[in-house]
């Protein structure tokens, strides 16, 4: 039987979702706790790979199990083994073929930007007080990347990666105070992609390359070309998108 969790985590102490060598993992974690609770040997897929450093609101994962699981108590459980930086919200099972990531319609994305310096959010934002940004270019770019399909040049080097086509549906930055708020959705991600998206977007905001030239960024199909990426505590997976 396959049963799917909705869990959240706060990236700080980990190296991604993905297990690695030597590294500690929000998977890894996750599978130690459902293992020890149901007795038996667990692995889990995940919606996505979140880099080093990256949050969680609201991420899915599957596991596969021969025994009948408890929906209503297994959360509480799993609460209760897992660190307090990983947070279980709910099981329920799913059709045996169902998975998180290839079925997963869409992902969404946050990015936080502080414009002033704030000590209460040091490890949850970009700090970026020392130069001004302007969102009016930056939201100006956001609507060149609907022409675009092929994000080459904001995906790391040397991935697995079959295809860089991604479809995004939604791209806008919102400025709430001294906070700025960078909110983009999509069929698929590439690794690396959303930081290398507000790194080039920081620097049209902050007026050292027009809107206009995002275009011939997307187009050189080079990682060069794009910006520096955005540090990774300020990236926020907030949504996966299913038809159950």
């Amino acid at each position: 039987m396959r049963y799917f969790i909705e869990f959240s985590y706060n990236g700080k102490n980990y190296f991604g979702y993905q297990i690695q060598p030597d590294a500690i993992s929000v998977q890894e974690e996750l599978e130690k706790a459902l293992s020890t609770i149901l007795r038996e040997e667990i692995k889990t897929t995940g919606a996505g790979r979140t880099d080093t450093g990256v949050h969680a609101k609201k991420i899915f994962a599957h596991f596969d199990t021969e025994k009948a699981v408890d929906e209503v108590n297994l959360p509480h459980k799993l609460n209760s083994f897992l660190p307090p930086d990983i947070a279980v919200k709910r099981i329920f099972k799913v059709k045996d073929d169902f998975h998180a990531r290839f079925d997963a319609t869409y992902r969404t994305y946050e990015y936080y930007i502080s414009l002033a310096k704030n000590p209460f959010t040091e490890e949850s934002a970009w700090q970026h007080w020392k130069r001004k940004l302007d969102i009016v270019p930056m939201n100006e770019a956001c609507k060149i990347l609907f022409e675009y399909e092929d994000f080459t040049s904001f995906a790391k080097l040397k991935t697995d990666n079959k295809t860089n086509i991604c479809k995004i549906y939604k791209a806008e930055w919102e400025q709430d105070g001294t906070e700025l708020k960078f909110t983009v959705s999509a069929n698929r991600f590439l690794r690396n992609m959303v930081r290398a998206i507000v790194g080039t977007m920081v620097e049209i905001g902050s007026g050292k390359i027009k809107p206009e030239e995002l275009r011939k960024v997307i187009e050189d199909k080079n990682r060069n070309a794009a910006g520096t990426s955005a540090p990774g505590h300020g990236l926020y997976l907030v949504d996966v998108g299913y038809e159950f």
